[in-house]
């Protein structure tokens, strides 16, 4: 799936809690901790990670591509 930034980055627990992948914080901060996460390939255990436009996020089978904001010229 993809997930737009509405700025210039989400907060990893914020983006599992965003992407209704987790219930809530806590159970985000967990899976984080247990070292679920993947993040371009490598696990991740920072919760308050930032993610980008480009990053790729592998979490129970599901894959997360963070897109940034379309911005039109004139």
């Amino acid at each position: 799936m993809d997930f737009k930034l509405k700025s210039g980055f989400i907060e990893l627990d914020n983006l599992l809690k965003a992407t209704n992948l987790v219930a809530n914080g806590v159970v985000a901060k967990q899976h984080i901790l247990a070292g679920a996460i993947k993040i371009n390939g490598q696990v991740e255990t920072r919760i308050r990670r930032k993610m980008l436009a480009g990053d790729i996020v592998e979490f129970g089978g599901q894959r997360i591509s963070i897109v940034g904001e379309i911005i039109a010229n004139g």
